[in-house]
């Protein structure tokens, strides 16, 4: 029988609990950089609670509590109460359609009076990765069968599904992060293919006219027939294959594409997505205009001008920055929502190119330091855990960073330990934790 841990540092990785740190103090010094105003007592502003750097210091003190606490819990209770959490977070997003409140346009945000409010589909994805870990390090689940990789892709999506419903598409959308994990216990490697490929032609219907695509499209068919035209001499099936997936991206191409963006998403979401690749989207009917000016809640301001506003002011920062308290365009609240979605512009003001780049190299290191975690781990479950977080911190910062460049859509994905919220700050952290407690026990088979 092993000997149990004797305290609390017992094999846990340091160099994680500090870059949580210095993320985390990063964070809180760019939410005061951008909403810090002349003349405001700074320590009253600090213990006032009533300033978004203040409530966020505080966030961070939850969250370091809940850190000792998950590093001082047995290992062996996460698999145990994997299935248990998963459906507490299902109960949670049912939880939100009687309850929400509607906050900036999304209807996913549960208020505990005016001091605390909670966004169970954020803390989901701690629940989603739990169960989906422990599923997959079930003695009896075969991931090669088409069955068990159905179930594994619905513990994802179903709360996929209720943020859809909850106007939250951006966070919905994090729920495929977890497709990684099943891409690394097995997943055939086609389904991500078909997912990205499907993504580029939604781009492509996009940004060409549609008869134009469809002979490139065919062009593409005639060119790869060319190339195999020995192979299919020998087998006339892969003829029959290159016919049909020709015949299928001009479907969708056609048909799918169009009937996606006037039935399945909302007009101010295909609006975000003509304003990503840089075209202007004229609303077909006077309701798809009502709902985009409604979304915007009133003003005068576009997802183009946000993005606009961001370029500039990470333009404006140039090669070494202004300093953390001297940018003009987020010190004045030019960028919308600097404090959230788009706090990356703070540190691109403040520290130039050069900043940015070392604040990505600390995003780096952390991803790969998880999947250096994740690969040394003698449990299924630990493994599949690290590269959970590690899927869906890697979601987090691409999209954020890239919303705030202009190459993805504006979709209010936060950016790990950076972004002002509470629900983020914990739920990133919590899942940090979880992976450092899982590492300090790696030595056993967890299940």
């Amino acid at each position: 029988m092993s000997q149990r841990n004797p305290g609390i540092s017992k094999g846990v990785d340091w160099p994680l609990v500090w870059i949580w740190t210095a993320l985390c103090f990063i964070g809180i010094s760019c939410i005061f950089a951008a909403t810090y105003r002349e003349g405001d007592n700074v320590l009253q502003g600090f213990l006032s609670l009533k300033t978004d750097y203040s409530r966020e210091l505080l966030y961070f003190l939850l969250a370091a509590v809940a850190g000792v606490f998950i590093l001082l819990i047995d290992s062996k209770f996460f698999t145990a109460t994997a299935n248990l959490s998963y459906a507490l977070g299902l109960f949670l997003l049912l939880l939100v359609f009687p309850f929400h409140s509607r906050v900036k346009g999304t209807e996913s945000i549960i208020r505990f009076g005016n001091a605390f409010q909670l966004q169970p589909a954020e803390l989901c994805t701690v629940f989603v990765n739990l169960a989906l870990a422990k599923y997959l390090s079930r003695i009896e689940t075969d991931f090669y069968k088409p069955r068990s990789q159905l179930v594994a892709a619905s513990i994802a999506l179903i709360p996929a599904f209720f943020s859809i419903l909850q106007n939250e598409t951006g966070l919905a959308l994090v729920y495929f992060s977890f497709f990684l994990v099943m891409f690394r216990e097995g997943l055939s490697p086609a389904v991500l293919v078909m997912g990205f490929s499907f993504a580029a032609l939604v781009v492509a219907t996009l940004l060409l006219e549609k008869n134009l695509l469809a002979l490139i499209l065919t062009g593409i068919a005639a060119f790869v027939i060319y190339i195999l035209r020995k192979q299919i001499k020998r087998r006339k099936g892969i003829l029959l294959a290159i016919v049909g997936i020709w015949f299928i991206c001009v479907g969708v191409q056609r048909f799918v594409v169009p009937f996606m963006f006037d039935h399945v998403f909302k007009a101010y979401q295909v609006k975000r997505m003509y304003d990503a690749i840089g075209k202007e989207y004229i609303p077909k009917n006077a309701e798809a205009v009502q709902e985009i000016e409604k979304k915007a809640g009133g003003k005068k301001t576009d997802n183009n001008y946000n993005v606009s506003q961001s370029k500039i002011a990470i333009g404006s920062g140039s090669i070494m920055g202004k300093g953390l308290l001297k940018g003009t365009q987020t010190r004045y609240e030019f960028v919308p929502e600097q404090s959230t979605d788009f706090i990356f512009c703070t540190i691109g003001e403040g520290f130039g190119f050069v900043g940015s780049i070392l604040f990505l190299g600390i995003y780096l290191v952390l991803l790969y330091r998880m999947v250096t975690i994740a690969e040394r781990q003698r449990s299924t479950f630990s493994r599949c855990f690290a590269y959970g977080v590690a899927s869906v911190y890697f979601f987090h910062i691409s999209v954020n960073v890239c919303m705030t460049i202009g190459l993805a859509p504006v979709i209010g994905i936060p950016l790990p330990f950076m972004s002002y919220g509470g629900t983020s700050l914990l739920t990133f952290s919590i899942m940090l934790f979880i992976l450092i407690r899982l590492d300090a026990d790696r030595q056993m088979v967890l299940r």
